[in-house]
């Protein structure tokens, strides 16, 4: 859940935005070094006199258009690697549909029995103490944690958007297309997302709450949810 003045990412809490969170060090440090290097350059070339040693200098030549694309290289494998590893879904354990509507999320569980529910943003005029304004909903999505859940995403009427920060998730749900995206919740909790597509009036009051439990607390929520 993100606070007030916070600068970096919402704690991570699946094994992808662990790594997203790193891929992102990691170019934050690249590009560091850029700057650092273009800012003692430019230093350099307004405090010292001018020369015309350099107008023949091919090594420099060299390694300004060498050394970018070792940059490149080394921002790009990394990437491409993520986008391989978002993109695989091995035998989840679990199957979930969202559907995206004007405005509120309908979940399907078709694994272990027909189970199909709507969620809600809670008014803040019936909102319990201490929960969180415009992202608490009546019906949150419950998963067990360490397994691998496979989400199909659509929508209803206009675009929408699965978004959930702090599990590394967010996947269009487009009418008349399935999208499908995975996760794995590293520990129990509760993680907060919100459409982050804009799909209309009350675009900002269709949250995603999902709670991440132990598999026997999740087998009892799903034995006593009405079919």
């Amino acid at each position: 859940m993100a606070n007030h003045s916070q600068l970096n990412f919402q704690d991570a809490s699946s094994p992808i935005m662990e790594e997203l969170m790193e891929f992102h060090d990691h170019a934050l440090m690249i590009a560091l070094a850029i700057c650092s290097l273009v800012l003692y350059l430019l230093t350099h070339t307004l405090t010292e006199k001018l020369s015309s040693n350099t107008v023949n200098a091919q090594v420099i030549e060299i390694v300004w258009t060498i050394l970018p694309a070792m940059v490149l290289v080394t921002l790009a494998l990394p990437s491409l690697r993520i986008l391989y590893m978002m993109d695989e879904i091995n035998e989840p354990d679990l199957t979930m549909k969202a559907i995206g509507h004007q405005w509120y999320w309908t979940y399907e569980y078709t694994d272990l029995k027909d189970l199909t529910f709507d969620s809600y943003m809670i008014p803040t005029a019936d909102l319990p103490l201490g929960h969180f304004r415009l992202l608490e909903v009546d019906h949150r999505v419950i998963v067990p944690m360490n397994s691998t859940i496979r989400v199909i995403v659509t929508a209803d009427d206009v675009l929408h958007s699965w978004a959930v920060p702090s599990l590394g998730v967010k996947t269009d749900a487009i009418p008349g297309r399935l999208n499908q995206t995975s996760f794995l919740a590293s520990r129990p909790g509760v993680f907060y997302g919100q459409c982050s597509e804009i799909c209309g009036a009350n675009h900002s009051f269709m949250p995603i709450v999902v709670e991440s439990t132990t598999l026997a607390d999740f087998e009892n929520w799903s034995s006593l949810m009405p079919s």
